[in-house]
């Protein structure tokens, strides 16, 4: 399954600037994401991070991915208004620096889910070269 932008926004509470999935490739809910991200020279943080040679922080490349494995989980028709928490981080390895102008694909599998708690991993790719790889725990629940 293939989303657009507004199509994440129907799962995902995320909003610009802090939504960090342009895309949707391939989706099999509870299972598997890939998606794409567009970094782009504009995108508020490389104001800071670094002006003289911009990178995109490792952190959000971690997000990108967590936001990734949200759209895996809560694309489930039984998690619909459910929201996704960040509950750890396990193993995080950065391979490579992600810079303006790249497409970053994200890879997510979902490998355990316990009554609300879960694991995934998740990987960052610019083209076929791995920037970031990580286990992440999470927990999900009902909106408040």
């Amino acid at each position: 399954m293939k989303l657009n932008k507004e199509q994440i926004k129907e799962i995902i509470p995320h909003r610009d600037p802090f939504l960090l999935i342009d895309r949707v490739l391939d989706l099999k809910p509870g299972k598997t994401t890939i998606a794409e991200k567009d970094v782009k020279i504009d995108e508020y943080y490389f104001k800071g991070h670094f002006p003289e040679e911009p990178v995109m922080p490792g952190v959000l490349i971690i997000e990108s991915i967590a936001q990734a494995g949200a759209i895996t989980l809560l694309s489930m028709p039984e998690n619909k208004g459910k929201i996704v928490y960040f509950g750890g981080l396990k193993k995080a390895k950065f391979k490579r620096k992600v810079v303006p102008g790249e497409v970053l694909r994200l890879e997510v599998e979902i490998h355990k889910i316990k009554e609300k708690f879960g694991n995934g991993f998740g990987w960052a790719y610019v083209g076929d070269k791995l920037a970031c790889e990580a286990e992440f725990l999470f927990s999900y629940m009902e909106k408040p």
